[in-house]
């Protein structure tokens, strides 16, 4: 039995998770379960799953949590430190799905406990890419990656000789304003950017696919990933979002992963590794599918991809700085304080007004982004008057 531990059970990703695992228990047993503010949610999979530990992140509803499933075998906690102390708990297996910087301290106690993280934070490596790749390989935990696009770069990825990869293809469906104009774009509202056409994902992600930010990071991520260079690592817009990632390697040969707009697939393929488990998901029928189209992105009506490529080519503290001005900016647009345009216009304007040194410490980059956010609230000020 793979002992498992799930940060951010509630969300998307966290269910799909629960959904697998249901589906064998036999083979899984859930040492802890986390959620933010989801008490209902954390506590009826809690249940179901019988699992050892449920944490919520927001401390004024421990007593809530501890209520709901007393009587039960489950023990309970609540705040930011007791989630850091789940994930650090030692499951064989850890989801780390807990969206934004506040996942990145569990995530570094994930690793630091040297089981397998699945990732599906991007924040993690993207704010502290090179600071989770180091605690990966010193405490000897292995980091598997969910996001569909690095996953499939992963099962085609030659890891033993990534000399002999030319070159990785990061596949973007080019979100829901793929064919809109500038003017267009301008008159988006939430409500239209959080309806992705192919994926069914939180509203945070939604949008950052909508910019294509959500690209942008998962260039950062492949390159601390994929250790081919950033020169290697292309991004090509597909539609249909049936080709999730290629990898071309010295001798002309693709090799692609293929699948249907599921996240089952990537999770399933993280949680069975090195094996394969079965995934309740729609099987590719080609026939439907019948075409793929493909088409360079567009910077200036996405700039957001210029954007993240020139901050991990700068290097340092950049990214971190990107991730946190995106994430006051995205936050704004669906609270209806800024436009659908303003989004990029303030990552690119904090970017340029604060430039910090190299953060050598998880403490370096929280402070780095908390700092970045007062720069990029500031700004969204003057842009939401």
């Amino acid at each position: 039995m793979k002992s498992v531990t799930i940060l951010g059970a509630t969300g998307s990703v966290g269910t799909s998770t629960l959904d697998l695992i249901e589906r064998e228990p036999e083979s899984f047993r859930v040492e802890a379960l986390t959620a933010q503010t989801d008490v209902p949610g954390l506590v009826a999979a809690a249940r179901r799953t019988r699992a050892a530990h449920a944490v919520i992140g927001d401390a004024t509803l421990g007593a809530q949590l501890a209520e709901a499933l007393a009587g039960s075998n489950t023990t309970t906690a609540a705040g930011a430190p007791a989630i850091e102390e789940a994930a650090g708990r030692g499951a064989d297996w850890t989801m780390a799905a807990i969206v934004g910087c506040a996942g990145l301290r569990p995530v570094m106690a994930a690793l630091a406990a040297g089981g397998t993280v699945a990732l599906a934070n991007k924040e993690a490596l993207v704010s502290a890419g090179a600071l989770a790749m180091d605690a990966g390989r010193r405490h000897g935990a292995t980091l598997l990656p969910v996001d569909s696009e690095h996953n499939a770069i992963f099962q085609c990825f030659d890891h033993a000789a990534p000399d002999h990869v030319s070159r990785i293809i990061l596949t973007a469906s080019g979100g829901p304003f793929r064919t809109f104009t500038r003017a267009e774009m301008a008159g988006v509202t939430p409500a239209r950017a959080v309806k992705h056409p192919n994926w069914s994902m939180g509203a945070k992600i939604s949008v950052d696919s909508a910019t294509m930010m959500n690209k942008g990071l998962e260039l950062i991520e492949a390159h601390h990933l994929f250790p081919v260079g950033l020169d290697r690592i292309e991004i090509l817009v597909h539609p249909q979002s049936v080709i999730h990632s290629m990898v071309e390697y010295v001798d002309g040969s693709i090799l692609a992963q293929l699948g249907t707009p599921d996240m089952r697939t990537p999770i399933a393929h993280a949680l069975a590794w090195p094996r394969r488990m079965k995934a309740p998901v729609e099987r590719l029928d080609f026939a439907k599918v019948a075409r793929f189209d493909f088409e360079a992105p567009d910077t200036d009506r996405f700039p957001a991809l210029k954007l993240a490529r020139d901050a991990i080519e700068a290097g340092g503290a950049r990214p971190a700085v990107l991730n946190a001005a995106n994430e006051v900016a995205v936050a704004a647009f669906l609270g209806g304080r800024i436009g659908f345009l303003d989004i990029a216009a303030i990552v690119a304007e904090t970017l340029s007004r604060y430039d910090p040194p190299a953060p050598e410490s998880l403490d370096a980059v929280i402070a780095v982004d908390g700092e970045a956010r007062i720069v990029a609230g500031t700004i969204m000020e003057v842009k939401a008057a």
